[in-house]
């Protein structure tokens, strides 16, 4: 079989000895591969913030965002959950930004993301067609895969969770912290 030229070849193993396969690993991980827990940050706050301002603007502007709204799209209670859904984004998007309690945080603004595009976009494909609920509803997608990879990631470096974490490895001993900290 040709492996080619810089390719590994299992007979090469004995030859090149684990050390140097370790270090040539571990240099392309520096090349190209940039730690993603130290980029999840980015997710976080832009997701947190879309969510925290948008809970604020519930209480500073009910009529086209709060009660007014909910009660126009046939929300159930809009007096209840108008400020009920603006409490939960400001709280939930605070923790987003700040990577306390991420995952569990993710959760019910998942709820609320999945209901915002079930009342408003998915009706509007009938109304003005499929282009322009795709126009209205680019946010909404966005923060639905930003809070799914959330979900899945959890907060990353930089967060109160990853300071509060004790990082130990398989035998007990403390281990450094990805990304410095």
């Amino acid at each position: 079989m040709d492996y080619g030229a810089g390719n590994f070849c299992p007979r090469d193993f004995d030859r090149i000895g684990t050390h140097q396969m370790r270090k040539d690993t571990m240099e392309e991980k520096r090349a190209f591969g940039a730690p993603a827990r130290s980029a999840t940050v980015l997710i976080r706050v832009m997701v947190g913030w879309v969510f925290l301002s948008e809970g604020i603007q519930k209480f500073l502007f009910p009529a086209a965002l709060g009660v007014g709204r909910f009660a126009k799209i046939g929300i159930p209670a809009p007096q209840f959950f108008g400020p009920f859904v603006g409490v939960v984004e400001i709280v939930c998007g605070a923790l987003l930004i700040v990577g306390l309690m991420t995952r569990l945080a993710s959760v019910p603004l998942l709820i609320d993301i999945l209901i915002a595009i079930s009342t408003t976009k998915i009706p509007m494909i009938a109304k003005a067609g499929a282009w322009a609920a795709m126009h209205e509803a680019r946010t909404d997608f966005c923060m639905l895969l930003g809070l799914v990879f959330l979900l899945i990631a959890g907060s990353g470096t930089f967060s109160v969770d990853e300071a509060f974490h004790d990082h130990r490895n398989s035998r007990g001993e403390k281990v450094p912290i990805e990304g410095g900290q």
